[in-house]
């Protein structure tokens, strides 16, 4: 593993998001390796209960060791409260949105981790990059991402984001804010989750994806 892929990666460019996707990679195959090393020294790692546990710890161990662990007390440091929504607390600086994760949608880290690379690819000008992750000592670990901060902006009207959609080449489903194009499913984009700027671009910036098999 070259650690240097873990060093944050300035932003601005196609090339600087494909090596902020590469080293978002990079950190969740390093966590899946300690999770692999966990479950064989505890000799477990069926039950769901245990997996969760066992991730959590690897991602502690792996923040700490590499320097990107944010004790949740510094949380508040990242920016101003913004919204919260059901998965994330959000915290707003000058030029980014902070996104805490407490991953009730994803279920786990690995699964938001994918969840992300998928949105940089689809969603680029709203794409992650990774902070570090959150938590006290030996408790609940929380991913930090940031993404763009766009500003001056509202809600998008389904409208909208129905003719943004079908401008990257998705269709509409029965499911008012769900799409597909054959290779990715993409749903909860609705307006509390996609904005419009004083120009009329239309930014998503959460949704739920899946990678249609």
């Amino acid at each position: 593993m070259d650690y240097d892929i873990l060093e944050p990666i300035p932003q601005g460019s196609d090339r600087a998001q494909e090596a902020e996707n590469s080293r978002i990679a990079a950190i969740a195959d390093e966590l899946g390796r300690l999770c692999r090393v966990h479950e064989t020294q505890s000799g477990n790692g069926k039950a769901d209960v245990i997996a969760f546990e066992t991730e959590q710890r690897a991602a502690e161990q792996l923040a700490k060791a590499k320097g990107f662990w944010i004790p949740m007390m510094d949380v508040f440091r990242l920016g101003v409260p913004g919204p919260s929504g059901h998965e994330n607390d959000t915290y707003v600086a000058k030029h980014v949105i902070y996104k805490v994760n407490n991953l009730l949608n994803s279920g786990s880290i690995a699964a938001l981790f994918q969840k992300v690379l998928l949105h940089n690819v689809i969603f680029p000008d709203t794409a992650y990059a990774f902070f570090g992750f959150a938590g006290f000592d030996g408790r609940t670990v929380q991913p930090v991402f940031y993404q763009p901060r766009v500003a001056n902006a509202q809600p998008a009207s389904q409208v909208m984001i129905d003719t943004y959609m079908a401008a990257l080449g998705f269709e509409s489903t029965s499911e008012t804010g769900r799409f597909t194009n054959g290779e990715f499913d993409v749903w909860d984009i609705l307006p509390r989750n996609v904005l419009v700027d004083t120009e009329g671009d239309v930014f998503v910036v959460d949704a739920e994806i899946r990678k249609i098999i």
